[in-house]
């Protein structure tokens, strides 16, 4: 039983401090073969490059550095900026206690083992204990709840390193125990600087080879902020240049050693949908380029593309959606080539639907209807289903009323029928607002045609004053086919044009409307389908059996019990 040296004769064991103890997980001093980028690592913060914003006087990384404060603190930052540079300076820079750890190999039997020595020590006045994570965003939540008693207590003081958003990546519990540090990507000069650097100084290459500029320029541009990956594929080109017995890398030697640019791309981090969202974004700001530019970078990275697939379709709707109605099918077609045909020629198939989407006119109006309708729902607008428009199939539906009143709009020339289908306390409301783009323009002149008749409210007055441009387009439209469109407007609906055999009369005129009202019933009694062309007509006097409705859900004609 742990009797927490109440008995004990012998002190326990001297930590081991300072300088020694950063042995740990390779904290020590670089061997004279390790890569070059270990060799250069700095040794004090006099020669860290980058990170101006955290390194002013008082600085919280400064702090962490000297001592001053046992705050603990998460690194985050992408790859080669400097997270596991400054565990090394921190654990050569005091008299602490380091001990380091990667959450790749480390569970949580390892941090309680930290935690309980750490803890042991600091009772008998050992140094305080510094404990370094490296990914500590693959740490379980288990694992990282393992660690909030002892950094809130300060039984251990965390340095923690993370490449991906901690805000997704670290429990909340912990990361308001932690102050989080963001470390930005280095810019080109300060690569420069650590590139030259690295040939001059005894640690790296000693001046044994040259760089010209245009291989500067090529290392500096493949880096893209990563001092790591600068300072690896130096070596490789130093290393193959004195294989030439030549001392100068030019730029031949520097794109034969590393030739093929590092993708700043994460499919499980946050690059993953920095992209995404860069990729979808330039679709809807209409810039084929620049979505073709982030398509190619997910591509070349191993996005699955049928999550690029999948973000299209539901772009095509969302974004697009009736200012261009033939986008959904596109990226349907796209989605389905990438599972026919698979990758690297279905990236053309989406390559196709990016060009397609990102040129297409576009509207969000279907997205707003959407929303705003469960917005209602959710807010316990609605009521029960009108009795006219309920299922009449089963035997005992009639006598309930089910289906009494119903009028069936194709007995009606127009296809249209004045007849209430919202619940009673949203009749009137409009979710859907079509615009004047592309070939939604058509259809935010006939919606509100459409509306009058079925709500019952006679024609709307017309002044040129007040008449929209897209209405204006669409009036010259429909006008030049030389046909009204009765789909949206036209003659009365007789008597017999009610579709329920059982049902009471109901009054078959739109209020306020004659047969020449409003683009009234033609001789040839033709319709406008939904581009706008005209139809074949209707037939006010089809019979039930031509004129039934298939009812789909129960599989039961309409023409037997709806009508």
């Amino acid at each position: 039983m742990e009797t927490d040296g109440l008995f004990s004769l012998a002190s326990p064991e001297a930590p081991t401090a300072g300088p020694a103890a950063a042995g740990t997980a390779g904290f020590g001093s670089p061997s004279g073969d390790a890569p070059l980028p270990v060799r250069m690592r700095p040794v004090s913060l006099d020669e860290l490059v980058g990170q101006k914003h955290l390194l002013a006087p008082g600085a919280p990384l400064r702090q962490l550095v000297t001592g001053a404060s046992p705050m603990s603190v998460i690194l985050w930052g992408p790859p080669g900026t400097g997270k596991t540079t400054i565990a090394h300076l921190v654990a050569n820079a005091t008299d602490r206690k380091f001990v380091a750890m990667s959450a790749l190999t480390a569970g949580v039997k390892d941090v309680r083992a930290v935690i309980d020595t750490a803890r042991r020590e600091r009772r008998y006045g050992g140094p305080p204990t510094v404990l370094f994570i490296d990914e500590v965003h693959r740490f379980s939540k288990t694992q990282q709840d393992s660690l909030l008693a002892a950094v809130e207590d300060r039984t251990v003081t965390l340095l923690a390193a993370t490449t991906e958003n901690p805000y997704f990546s670290v429990i909340s519990p912990l990361l308001s125990r932690c102050v989080l540090l963001t470390l930005q990507a280095l810019d080109e000069q300060d690569v420069r600087e650590l590139i030259r650097r690295a040939i001059a100084d005894e640690r790296g290459l000693g001046g044994a080879v040259t760089l010209s500029a245009e291989a500067e320029d090529h290392v500096v541009r493949l880096a893209s902020g990563d001092v790591r990956k600068a300072l690896t594929a130096l070596e490789a080109a130093a290393g193959s240049a004195l294989a030439q017995d030549v001392t100068e890398i030019d730029l031949a030697t520097a794109e034969k050693a590393v030739d093929v640019a590092a993708v700043r791309y994460d499919r499980d981090g946050d690059a993953h949908y920095d992209v995404i969202s860069a990729f979808i974004k330039s679709m809807r700001g209409s810039d084929p380029d620049a979505a073709l530019h982030y398509l190619a970078r997910m591509l070349v990275a191993g996005e699955d593309p049928r999550f690029i697939a999948r973000r299209i379709v539901i772009f095509a709707s969302e974004d697009v959606g009736m200012a261009d109605p033939q986008a959904l099918l596109v990226a349907s077609a796209a989605a389905q080539a990438v599972q026919n045909v698979g990758l690297p020629e279905a990236g053309l198939n989406l390559a196709q639907a990016v060009v397609h989407l990102a040129t297409a006119p576009k509207s969000n109006s279907v997205t707003t209807a959407l929303g705003e309708a469960m917005a209602d729902v959710r807010a316990g607008r609605g009521g029960p289903v009108p009795p006219h428009l309920r299922d009449a199939h089963y035997p005992g539906s009639r006598g309930l009323g089910h289906g009494r009143g119903y009028r069936y709009p194709h007995d009606d020339p127009r296809g249209v029928v004045r007849q209430q289908y919202a619940p009673g306390d949203l009749t009137g409301v409009d979710y859907y607002r079509p615009t004047d783009h592309g070939a939604e323009r058509l259809v935010a002149e006939r919606v509100p045609r459409l509306r009058r008749i079925v709500r019952g409210l006679g024609p709307a007055p017309r002044t040129d004053g007040d008449e929209s441009s897209s209405a204006r387009v669409s009036r010259t439209v429909t006008a030049s086919m030389g046909t009204p469109d009765r789909a949206a407007g036209g003659a009365r609906a007789a008597d017999e044009s009610q579709s329920s055999a059982d049902s009471e009369p109901v009054e078959a005129a739109v209020v306020g409307e004659s047969p020449a009202t409003d683009g009234g019933g033609g001789p040839d009694g033709a319709v406008a389908d939904a581009s706008g062309g005209v139809g074949e007509p209707h037939g006010a006097g089809a019979s039930a059996e031509t004129g039934a409705e298939s009812d789909y859900d129960s599989g039961a004609s309409a023409g037997e019990e709806t009508r």
